[in-house]
């Protein structure tokens, strides 16, 4: 009733014109609040579905991963330089990849890296029903399960594309839904200074740094990288081991935390 009053005075005091450009603020403005008990006003936050970027440690732990949608030449070389520098990884597979190079998985898994599920088509996930996304994540797994016997349970979409429904039903299929923070950009394929710059810069722990398995420089760039990130402390693992265990929470940032207990005593 306070609310209503409110309303009908600005009705006297400047016309009907005017009252109904305040009623459409008001109506606009009720989408984004609710009454409270007694008839105030609550702000209600919608709460978006977000992956994980990065990760709140301070372990000097930080994580690389290649994406491989089309292109194959050059992954056994960087296999070899990952041999070199004793550095296990996350490859994200597209189910397309994986049924044209079967044997490359196989290979990927026997030298003791990590596979996460990267689509089957490559699409952009967040234009796909709820059904479509789970089909997309399904095959791919089936794929590579039978080539390796383990079923991935990391899923980055394609193209960095998702809204909430493809966070939710990732999530609900049993992949974290993983992106990353620092980008390599090694796809615009500007050079190996570049590509080195880009991934070390600034490097911090908790960090998910993109490469692709196909990139012009990535083979040439990678020892470098490397070096750089083991020169400065870090211990290089597969996405799944610098995640974080037990309750966690996901900021607005996309870094994920682990949640604080909750203290229930009065």
């Amino acid at each position: 009733m306070k609310l209503l009053r409110a309303l009908a005075e600005p009705v006297k005091a400047f016309g009907l014109r005017r009252a109904v450009s305040l009623c459409c603020l008001a109506t606009v403005a009720a989408c984004y609040l609710g009454m409270q008990p007694g008839g105030d006003l609550m702000v209600q936050a919608r709460t978006r579905e977000l992956p994980v970027y990065s990760v709140e440690r301070n372990d000097g732990k930080i994580a690389i991963s290649f994406d491989a949608a089309w292109g194959a030449s050059q992954t056994e070389a960087l296999l070899d330089i990952l041999d070199e520098y004793g550095v296990k990884t996350t490859f994200f597979v597209v189910g397309l990849w994986v049924e044209k190079y079967p044997e490359l998985i196989q290979e990927i898994a026997a030298r003791g890296h990590e596979i996460g599920n990267h689509s089957t088509t490559h699409p952009q996930m967040s234009k796909l029903s709820a059904e479509k996304i789970a089909e997309e994540l399904r095959i791919t797994s089936d794929r590579i399960e039978q080539l390796t016997g383990t079923r991935p349970t990391l899923f980055r979409p394609p193209y960095g594309d998702y809204n909430d429904t493809v966070v939710r039903v990732s999530r609900e299929q049993g992949y974290e839904c993983v992106q990353w923070n620092v980008d390599s950009l090694d796809w615009k394929n500007r050079g190996v200074d570049d590509l080195i710059q880009r991934a070390t810069k600034n490097s911090a722990s908790g960090d998910i740094v993109l490469f692709h398995n196909d990139s012009e420089y990535i083979v040439q760039a990678l020892p470098t990288i490397l070096e750089k990130y083991q020169a400065d402390g870090f211990t290089i693992v597969p996405v799944s081991q610098i995640l974080l265990q037990g309750e966690t929470t996901i900021d607005h940032t996309g870094r994920q935390h682990q949640k604080e207990p909750t203290n229930n005593t009065i």
